[in-house]
């Protein structure tokens, strides 16, 4: 050491420190870097994506060298601090100690607190120009690797530790890519996120929570008289419509609109035959099926439009293919009347809102930020008469969800206006 000038000795110092750093930062780029990403540039052919990839498969190996490397240059450079100051002040215990301290300071701060910081900040830029050094690395330290890692299995075998398998090669499970969705604010139009997360939601919810209810169904009654039955085709609102014969539960067939009318405008009166030969077969479908599940059915079966029915076989409702695709998009068809377009457009209103004891629960959480239950009633008439276990009296009122329901009108066994008032 005494022929080797100082500064030689304080720049290969000054080295082994920088080097340090590299590890340091080096490993937690690779650990914080977006994998997502990665394997998008991956796929477009980059070559330091695949590189790191590369890296990434191989975690335990990488691992071993960085903390291997990292070692050795510590203790490379505390001894030749200890070296310089031996050489320039002898064998003072004091100095030694001193120039001990001040080089694990600079260790601790230069070579792993600042560089860590800096890896885990500007992960994806520093990760790829990384992997091009640690790549050839990794492959000339493999004899060592293995012969360190040799004795690490050792050890956690005698503490029955099983070595984890390749994290990264694990899928994410629902909720982690819901969450990798929500996170995803600067990247993704809010439209686009919206559409995404309200698929998943598809998984959970049956067809129930998006139907027409059986009181709301339009639909055609062969028993009426041709005179009725003409003027309700003449002023239908859908494209189909549901037809029975006396009793909504004997639904014989599934009418298109179009071909009635054109039918009643070549004929005039036709007779009950002919319209009968219009009908397709309805198509039936049980109260709990997915709705996720529903929209492969209705592709599959190239059907638009399914009656709902309980396990008696009673109509409770009807689901077309447009209300499940708005569960994704949201409301894309036009009310056909003012008050319709009212009732779907309801928001909080001086902390008040007025609402029908028909509306679906689901829709209310959604629109009033509301966390009313949905495991149970669909509809807040529903909802009230499971809390009171009765039909109820207006003025009634009784508090959900820190959200107080006052009842305004019953009509016919059943709550029709509702008040809602913020607690």
């Amino acid at each position: 050491m005494d022929n080797i000038p100082l500064w030689v000795q304080l720049l290969a110092l000054a080295c082994l420190i920088f080097l340090s750093a590299f590890f340091a930062m080096a490993e937690t780029a690779l650990m914080a870097a977006n994998k997502f990403r990665l394997r998008h540039e991956a796929k477009r052919g980059s070559r330091r994506a695949i590189a790191t990839l590369w890296l990434l498969e191989r975690t335990e190996r990488l691992l071993s060298l960085v903390l291997i490397a990292n070692t050795l240059l510590n203790a490379m450079a505390i001894a030749l601090v200890t070296a310089i100051a031996i050489t320039q002040f002898g064998l003072d215990e004091h100095v030694i100690l001193v120039a001990i301290g001040i080089v694990v300071f600079l260790l601790i701060v230069v070579a792993e607190i600042a560089p860590k910081i800096i890896g885990a900040r500007y992960a994806d830029q520093l990760v790829l120009p990384a992997s091009f050094i640690l790549r050839p690395l990794l492959r000339a330290a493999k004899p060592l690797t293995w012969f360190v890692n040799l004795f690490v299995e050792t050890l956690l075998r005698l503490f029955r530790v099983k070595p984890a398998g390749n994290p990264h090669e694990s899928g994410l499970t629902a909720d982690e890519l819901r969450s990798v969705l929500l996170e995803a604010g600067n990247f993704m139009p809010q439209k686009h996120r919206s559409i995404l997360l309200n698929l998943f939601d598809l998984d959970q919810i049956s067809v129930e929570d998006v139907m027409t209810p059986r009181a709301q169904i339009e639909a055609l009654n062969l028993a009426a008289p041709l005179a009725t039955i003409r003027q309700q085709l003449a002023a239908c609102r859908h494209n189909k419509l549901p037809v029975y014969d006396g009793e909504i539960n004997q639904i014989t067939g599934i009418l298109h609109v179009r071909k009635a009318l054109a039918l009643l405008d070549e004929t005039g009166e036709p007779d009950l035959a002919r319209f009968r030969a219009l009908l397709s077969a309805p198509y039936f479908i049980p109260q709990d099926t997915a709705a996720l599940a529903q929209l492969q059915h209705f592709q599959e079966h190239r059907e638009r439009l399914a009656i709902i029915v309980d396990e008696y076989g009673e109509v409770q409702g009807l689901v077309t293919l447009d209300d499940i695709i708005e569960e994704m998009i949201g409301e894309f068809t036009t009310s056909s009347t003012p008050a319709e377009s009212s009732a779907e457009s309801f928001g909080w209103n001086g902390g008040e809102c007025l609402l029908d004891g028909a509306t679906a629960l689901r829709d209310i959480n959604k629109r009033l930020g509301l966390h009313f239950p949905l495991d149970g009633p669909k509809t807040l008439n529903g909802l009230l008469l499971e809390y009171l276990q009765d039909i109820p009296d207006a003025p009634t009122s009784v508090r959900v969800d820190d959200c107080i329901i006052e009842v305004v009108k019953v009509q016919n066994q059943s709550v029709k206006v509702v008040k809602l008032r913020q607690h």
